[in-house]
């Protein structure tokens, strides 16, 4: 809880879900014991009063810190004689040798019949108040327990309700909002900090999305949606099989540039103060609702890296503390993506200034986010340092006192990082490192193109 892309967003969805399921319990007699400590310490308590004789988990694709928990943990099973039974998650595979044929892999997993638990047939275990004390000898922060209306709330049936209201009507307008700001929030699916937390698996949604198809007739905005499924799991896929890329680029021939942190662009960047509307109203909205769709997202990546010229590694313990569907296996590899440092991808950089004049035209979502520039007319509302004295007099409106002049010129910022990365990426030294992380983590081109064809870039 304590970690630096660890924030109490997090555990109140994960609090909330919980909760949903202990009230779910209720007419079976029964219910969740909630532990409130370290992993091994939880493990450790019990281990006192009963004997283990198996722990049952999924595989988790996590960062450096459950990383060393899971380590931990084998040694004390390994210690105590317990057999430990983790499950493989959505399709993603631990120990991967090859790529080959892992779309075909990962659509053979979805296709298997979903497991349902009778839930009449559990065996609860009767738990002291000492155990129970001991469990939990500190109560949960309030900004956990309390509930936030800015977010989406946890629990298996929020899921239910957000993947069926999804399927039978918001995806009507699924491809034609996903990269507006503003109308993606009710056009996008929402289902990821379900996928993240487990209230879904990505098999009931698979399954789901085959139906709705069926039952709709909608092929394109379902397939549409199907794609991006696969995608998810592709890239926690590759994180799975290198996790050192939590900390390390992929390629490392661009470990000789941008690695000074210029600490007041880091510090406007994250607060929404960078003086360029679209950023500024990203951020300000993520740091409110936790949700921004995958094209902004993209976009505050780039700017952070290419136009501020900041490693990625100060960036992205921000945006995973803000993300309420932080996935580390997701998270890592989109973040070098976007900030060009794999090598093998192509070098994207988002003018936030265009983005916002294609997506959000009328200023919107600006508006909404930073009402400061509610006055300002939608001609100017992309560009507003561009505002004479004189019109900023007769608005009431003041640049650099209502808000902040840019604090980086857009295009030369852009043009200054276009030539570094390119240098890099041409050299020979990127281009012999390619061949290695192309052949450990892509698919041959016509498994792409068969990937891109299930009946099922931008993530759900």
């Amino acid at each position: 809880m304590q970690a630096n892309d660890a924030d109490e967003r997090h555990y109140r969805f994960i609090y909330q879900s919980v909760m949903q399921l202990q009230q779910a319990l209720q007419s079976f007699g029964t219910s969740i014991l909630l532990a409130h400590c370290e992993a091994l310490e939880t493990l450790e308590i019990i281990q006192q009063h009963y004997y283990i004789h198996t722990i049952f988990s999924h595989e988790e694709t996590g960062n450096a810190i459950s990383f060393a928990r899971d380590r931990a943990v084998a040694k004390f099973c390994k210690t105590h004689h317990i057999a430990w039974k983790e499950y493989p998650t959505n399709g993603v595979i631990r120990r991967l040798k090859s790529r080959t044929d892992w779309n075909k892999k990962w659509l053979t997993t979805m296709e298997q019949p979903q497991v349902v638990v009778d839930v009449s047939q559990l065996q609860p275990v009767f738990v002291s108040k000492e155990i129970k004390d001991a469990l939990f000898s500190k109560p949960l922060p309030e900004g956990v327990t309390s509930a936030n209306a800015n977010f989406q709330p946890g629990g298996f049936l929020f899921a239910e309700k957000y993947l069926h209201s999804f399927l039978y009507d918001r995806k009507a307008s699924y491809m034609k909002a996903i990269s507006k700001p503003l109308e993606s929030r009710k056009a996008c699916s929402r289902l990821s900090p379900y996928l993240t937390y487990g209230n879904l698996s990505m098999r009931q949604v698979y399954q789901a999305a085959l139906k709705a198809k069926q039952v709709t007739g909608d092929k394109r905005n379902i397939n549409f949606f199907i794609s991006r499924l696969v995608w998810h799991c592709h890239f926690i896929q590759k994180f799975e099989s290198e996790c050192s890329m939590e900390f390390y680029n992929l390629n490392s021939s661009f470990n000789a540039i941008r690695n000074d942190v210029d600490e007041a662009k880091l510090l406007a960047w994250q607060q929404g103060n960078t003086g360029i509307p679209l950023v500024d109203a990203c951020m300000r909205c993520l740091q409110q609702t936790g949700y921004l769709n995958f094209r902004m997202r993209s976009m505050l990546v780039s700017f952070a890296t290419h136009h501020l010229w900041l490693p990625w590694q100060a960036i992205a313990p921000h945006l995973a503390k803000l993300f309420l569907d932080y996935e580390p296996g997701i998270h890592y590899p989109q973040i070098q993506m976007q900030a060009g440092t794999t090598g093998v991808n192509t070098i994207r950089m988002y003018n936030p200034i265009k983005q916002g004049q294609d997506h959000d035209a009328k200023g919107i979502f600006i508006k909404q986010w930073l009402p400061q520039l509610a006055k300002v007319p939608e001609a100017m509302i992309h560009e507003p340092w561009k505002m004479s004295l004189l019109e900023q007099q007769l608005l009431d409106f003041q640049l650099g006192v209502d808000y902040p002049l840019p604090i980086i010129a857009v295009e030369e910022a852009a043009r200054f990082a276009r030539n570094e990365l390119w240098r890099v990426k041409n050299s020979k030294q990127t281009k012999q490192l390619n061949s290695a992380i192309l052949k450990k983590h892509t698919q041959r081109k016509s498994e792409k193109e068969e990937m891109l064809r299930l009946p099922g870039e931008d993530f759900a």
